[in-house]
């Protein structure tokens, strides 16, 4: 980089974080809750409101609608541990920037997706078809769910982790109910955006937003670490040690520094990861066919869709409780006890028509949907260390983004040649049942990589 751009992106400019009269780690926690809730265009719910205006200007069906977004979702995937590399290389501060600025150019792309399709069939001599219409879609979704899915949310929510060690879990649960508020109102407020501006206006909108304000209150804000500012994870004295995986009493041992290789060679970074995944799998599937599950079960939309709120009661409650729970209790029983509900949910909502199954499937939803947070954020610097952090939870979002891209197509075709979803809600349940057992057999991996630990 040039001394210029160095400047920009030095840890002293244009402000010292260790002069300010609080601890600068609160700052980070909060805007980093701002910039994973803006991440919503390029999530499933920011998508959704979406889909059937994008359907009627390019003329495409909802399965090959569908087709294109698998297919961008899964690209986006690929792409993410190079992501997590560079994040690691440049810093948080300019990849904040990117991230916020290419969502951005995805978000206009998307406001003339029809424009664009218009323009490749002109300059090749051939009428709009629907196979440019999907090219044109497929690379609109891969930028929408590389830069929002992903690398906004992987730099945002990785901040928690390298500016907290003792209360890492308790922000991460604390952060929690603020994105379960952002991204339970969304698609209302995105349909309101909608009908006052029109679906361009509205993405253009976002585009604004996201471009000019995330990127500069990322660059303003963003820190890649509290050493860099003068600062201890926590606002912590210098002194004082932090907490390790097994008890809630300080440990006396340095922090683990495992390369990206190092981590993935061991089997409690596979049983987070999959633990993980299977909940973005299960979750996003469900979501994606929750007003269809209610039919079959002789439910309404309205019905059907009620149980969200209902479920974020109990993951608001649960992501703070199991937040604090981080630093007393072993990751892995957590793991164990997220995944136990899953099950308990997955297998619930294929009967949900029943008001006793769909208490049990909010509950059991809910509940390891409140897990989630603060183990994905807590895990991978508590095992492995801050120091290729970016590189490390790239490849678990990897998985999560393949496993939300994987669900709604299982239970779509469970739905189509079986007739009903409840049979791949079945192998769906599985997939925790098989993360139980893993997460058992893993051990926490010791702090000097390829030592045994005591």
């Amino acid at each position: 980089m040039s001394s210029v751009s160095v400047k920009f992106l030095a840890a002293d400019f244009p402000f010292r974080p260790d002069r300010l009269p609080f601890f600068y780690g609160w700052l980070i926690a909060a805007v980093s809750t701002i910039g994973i809730i803006l991440s919503i265009p390029g999530q499933t719910m920011g998508v959704s409101v979406f889909t059937d205006h994008l359907m009627r200007v390019t003329a495409v069906s909802r399965t090959q609608l569908s087709s294109a977004y698998l297919v961008g979702t899964l690209m986006s995937g690929l792409l993410l541990p190079a992501a997590g590399s560079a994040l690691d290389r440049y810093g948080t501060r300019a990849t904040v920037v990117f991230a916020s600025l290419m969502l951005a150019c995805a978000l206009w792309y998307m406001a003339s997706i029809d424009h664009i399709a218009e323009a490749i069939a002109g300059a090749l001599g051939t009428p709009t078809s629907s196979s440019i219409s999907l090219a044109v879609l497929g690379f609109g979704f891969f930028s929408l769910r590389f830069s929002g899915q992903g690398l906004l949310t992987m730099v945002s929510r990785q901040l928690i982790g390298t500016w907290f060690d003792r209360l890492r879990g308790i922000v991460a649960g604390v952060s929690q109910p603020f994105v379960s508020f952002g991204f339970a109102a969304a698609p209302v407020g995105l349909a309101l955006w909608i009908e006052q501006a029109g679906w361009r206006g509205a993405y253009l909108g976002m585009a604004i937003v996201v471009g000019g304000g995330m990127s500069l209150l990322g660059w303003l804000v963003y820190r890649d670490r509290p050493e860099d500012c003068g600062l201890q994870m926590d606002g912590d004295p210098a002194d004082l040690p932090h907490s390790d995986d097994a008890v809630s009493v300080p440990s006396q041992e340095k922090e683990p520094e495992y390369t990206r290789p190092q981590a993935l060679r061991t089997l409690a970074f596979w049983a987070v990861t999959f633990a993980m995944a299977t909940q973005g799998l299960n979750i996003t599937g469900i979501t994606f066919h929750i007003v269809d599950l209610g039919a079959q079960e002789g439910l309404d939309s309205v019905s059907a869709v009620g149980i969200f709120p209902m479920m974020a009661i109990f993951s608001v409650t649960t992501s703070i409780v199991v937040g604090w729970l981080t630093n007393r209790v072993r990751l892995q029983f957590l793991v164990v006890f997220m995944m136990v509900f899953q099950v308990i949910g997955v297998v619930s909502i294929g009967s949900f028509g029943n008001p006793w199954m769909r208490g049990l499937a909010v509950m059991g939803m809910g509940v390891s949907g409140g897990c989630f947070p603060p183990l994905s954020t807590v895990a991978m610097p508590r095992f492995f260390g801050r120091g290729h952090l970016g590189a490390i939870n790239s490849v678990m979002l990897m998985c999560i983004v393949w496993g939300s891209a994987l669900g709604p197509m299982a239970l779509a075709l469970s739905r189509d040649l079986l007739g009903s979803y409840r049979p791949g809600l079945t192998v769906c349940a599985t997939l925790p049942a098989l993360a139980i057992v893993i997460s058992l057999l893993a051990r926490t991996p010791p702090r000097v990589p390829g030592e045994e630990r005591a």
